[in-house]
């Protein structure tokens, strides 16, 4: 089984029911997500060995996100505890022409106070296939950029194979911040996932005249961004999911990847949108499944976005599908009927 390993920060999510606004909601459904769990929860129901690692304050809270995880099969021996608060965050789902919207309460969350010291990150690593962390983790703090490239430096001792889902959140920095960062970051990357937009703020690449709130996508500037970002960091794949925003309820969604001699743009699913959240990671996940099971870089693909697409349709930050539900969509059984 292959050994992955995830970190990040875990949140505590607050959404409104029934697609009502903040205020109206009077109750808020309770869940647990973020970029780096959101991905080890996939690869656990894929069969992985998936670990995340992170800090969790020693409360009934961070107990609560712990048990979360657990739930799914991820593994979470290497959360420390410690520290005062989960992060949390407040969503509004959107529907039809208006936007969903996100409100975080995450400052001085565990994991952005945490110290390299609180990990064995050699032991982490031992026997480790994968390892994906995002924008996210270091933009969270100083100090969680400080461990997060101390956890690359122990990844690449081991030899693991490294993943980044670029994942840029403008409320935790700026563009010039995060591309001074994540530029440095970069050498110890293989696979670079990312979209439009988070090429652009966090490593200065604009792909040509794409539009995401006209869903028109202009492929050719992908692909020189693709080109442009492997000759510079040397990545092995550069892959990065395509949404067409027709509208907070339906999206066109696909993705495309170069792995420095072949670009390949996936077949597209229209999606009736019941959960966005969470969807690049879903993306991201399978993608990595693909690899780690042997696929050739466009199966991977085509795996990640089949997956991604049914996460859209699953409430909540986690993407909850098996390897054959995915298997039986990429088989051509969108038909949504009920099986008995």
């Amino acid at each position: 089984m292959k050994k992955v390993v995830t970190l990040g920060e875990i949140m505590l999510r607050l959404s409104t029911p029934r697609f009502e606004r903040f205020v109206q909601a009077e109750s808020f459904d309770v869940v647990y997500g973020g970029g780096e769990a959101n991905v080890a929860v996939s690869l656990a129901n894929y069969g992985m060995d998936a670990y995340f690692v992170s800090k969790l304050p020693e409360n009934d809270i961070g107990q609560a996100a712990i048990n979360h995880l657990r739930r799914f099969g991820v593994d979470t021996k290497y959360v420390a505890r410690g520290g005062d608060r989960v992060g949390i965050y407040y969503l509004e789902t959107g529907a039809s022409m208006r936007p969903s919207k996100v409100i975080y309460d995450r400052a001085y969350a565990s994991i952005a106070e945490a110290d390299p010291s609180d990990f064995d990150f050699d032991e982490i690593f031992k026997d480790a296939d994968w390892f994906h962390f995002s924008g996210i983790t270091p933009a969270l703090s100083d100090k969680a950029a400080v461990l997060t490239e101390e956890a690359l430096k122990a990844a690449k001792k081991h030899g693991v194979t490294v993943s980044v889902d670029l994942n840029y959140r403008k409320n935790l920095w700026t563009p010039e911040k995060a591309q001074k960062i994540m530029t440095n970051l970069m050498q110890y990357v293989d696979v670079c996932i990312g979209n439009e937009e988070d090429a652009e703020l966090t490593l200065g690449f604009k792909p040509g005249e794409t539009d995401v709130t006209t869903g028109e996508l202009e492929l050719e500037g992908y692909k020189n961004i693709f080109k442009q970002m492997m000759e510079k960091f040397n990545f092995k794949y550069v892959v990065s999911s395509l949404r067409e925003s027709y509208s907070a309820s339906d999206n066109g969604w696909s993705a495309c990847a170069y792995d420095g001699k072949e670009f390949y743009h996936s077949r597209k699913y229209d999606v009736r949108i019941v959960d966005r959240v969470g969807g690049g990671d879903s993306f991201a996940s399978g993608f990595i499944y693909g690899i780690l099971n042997d696929k050739n870089f466009k199966d991977a693909l085509e795996f990640g976005v089949a997956a991604s697409a049914l996460k859209h349709t699953i409430h909540g930050d986690f993407n909850m599908v098996t390897v054959s539900e995915v298997e039986n969509l990429l088989q051509g059984d969108a038909s949504g009927r009920v099986q008995r």
